[in-house]
């Protein structure tokens, strides 16, 4: 096998005409890997996309070929995917107005274009969801946030519009699942690729503690911050200690690493089911 790309919380390998993805318990936040892994984290957020894929294998195909048939040292933490050619932007959904997007509608009345209603204020649930895609930045930049014009002059209309769609109804598929096990989706990233056979393709992870924003239900109240069942704990203490975003990020405490854990499990039990 042959390594072509590690990432921020990623490492990819070539094998034959497969790729080999495997989640690390590195954890990212402003764009800097904080030097503190958070233990289980890879096999947690691989577990947790598995299953969502299943999910939502009626809305889109996903690239998971295999998770078994992948080399024993990274059992449980490596899928076995396609090679696909990947879209180069990030797709998001947003079901609640907070993070950059309170900021942007703060500032413009709106979030990648789309109009708002005035009067919102943080975690203000929207009118409905809605597609705020943001560039594919490289490492130690910033994405920025693109309208879907910008995402039109980028992949052409018709695959803007089935990025669109999808990534809102993948969102929508999500956001009704958690809310049953009492878990609020307030936004989620998903990332696509094209198929040889020019199929649209879910990639990466999904619906994850890293790639959304997830409360609890029972302590929803928008106006303020909320309790925090992701990664955004991790940033809200990142920024805590007045670290400037900028490489190299601070070390992370025990009981930071402890609580963050205990909310990646917390996540998976409470939306698969199933116990860690």
């Amino acid at each position: 096998m042959e390594l072509l790309h590690s990432g921020k919380v990623r490492d990819v390998y070539a094998d034959g005409d497969d790729l080999i993805l495997v989640a690390s318990d590195r954890v990212s936040v402003y764009d800097a890997v904080l030097p503190t892994p958070i233990p289980d984290k890879g096999k947690l957020l691989t577990a947790l996309s598995l299953w969502w894929f299943e999910q939502l294998a009626d809305i889109v195909p996903n690239h998971v070929i295999s998770a078994t048939d992948v080399p024993a040292q990274w059992a449980g933490r490596a899928i076995r995917v396609q090679r696909l050619e990947m879209v180069p932007v990030e797709c998001i959904a947003r079901g609640y107005l907070t993070g950059l997007g309170l900021k942007e509608y703060e500032r413009d009345g709106s979030v990648s274009g789309v109009e708002l209603p005035r009067g919102l204020v943080d975690a203000s649930i929207l009118p409905e969801p809605i597609f705020t895609p943001t560039t594919k930045a490289p490492m130690g930049e910033h994405d920025e946030f693109m309208t879907f014009a910008d995402v039109v002059d980028k992949v052409g209309a018709e695959t803007a519009e089935q990025l669109r769609q999808i990534t809102v109804d993948v969102y929508c598929r999500g956001a009704e699942l958690a809310a049953e096990r009492g878990i609020l989706v307030a936004d989620t990233k998903l990332e696509f690729g094209w198929a040889p056979d020019g199929t649209l393709v879910l990639a990466d992870e999904v619906l994850t503690s890293d790639s959304s924003r997830f409360w609890p239900a029972e302590s929803y109240q928008p106006g303020r911050g909320q309790f925090s069942l992701g990664k955004q704990f991790v940033r809200d203490w990142a920024v805590s200690t007045g670290w400037d975003k900028k490489p190299p990020a601070p070390e992370v405490p025990e009981e930071i690493v402890a609580a963050t854990r205990a909310r990646y499990v917390d996540v998976y039990e409470r939306l698969t089911g199933r116990q860690w």
